[in-house]
């Protein structure tokens, strides 16, 4: 079952359910799903869909920062509960312990010796990982083995 399939499944079941917070988040994702499918005029491929479910991640987690800094426990609590229901979609992420031996054949891939090359290192690792860890994440690690 494809993940447009999944949502379709899930939007039923959330819909009988009443609960209102998952048939938002599921509607949300079927509707970034059906605007990058529009915006690229072709059906999505695994990967574009992966990248449109870890830019709805990325928003939410986002907008926990900037709930924190308006104290706003509230929506930090509600968004939250829709970054679970996000990651129901995803692969499951990657550790630490697994994403760094993968940071680091791409350091050694590159030839990187510095921060500076961090670039290079990003733009093999990213691919690699798509949907399984963030590019803080990534950066986080490759700045910590290039020093």
């Amino acid at each position: 079952m494809n993940i447009n399939e999944q949502l379709q499944n899930d939007l039923k079941v959330a819909m009988k359910a009443h609960d209102k917070t998952s048939l938002n988040v599921i509607r949300m994702l079927k509707t970034d799903l059906t605007n990058e499918k529009l915006k690229l005029g072709h059906d999505l491929t695994e990967e574009e869909v992966l990248t449109v479910l870890s830019r709805a991640k990325k928003q939410r987690n986002d907008s926990i920062t900037e709930f924190k800094k308006g104290n706003r426990d509230d929506l930090v609590d509600e968004t939250k509960k829709e970054i679970v229901i996000v990651e129901k979609y995803l692969p499951s992420q990657l550790s630490e312990d697994e994403l760094r031996p993968i940071v680091q054949k791409a350091i050694d891939q590159t030839g990187a010796k510095s921060v500076a090359e961090i670039g290079k290192v990003m733009g093999i690792v990213i691919p690699q990982t798509k949907g399984q860890a963030s590019g803080g994440q990534i950066n986080s690690i490759a700045r910590e083995l290039l020093q």
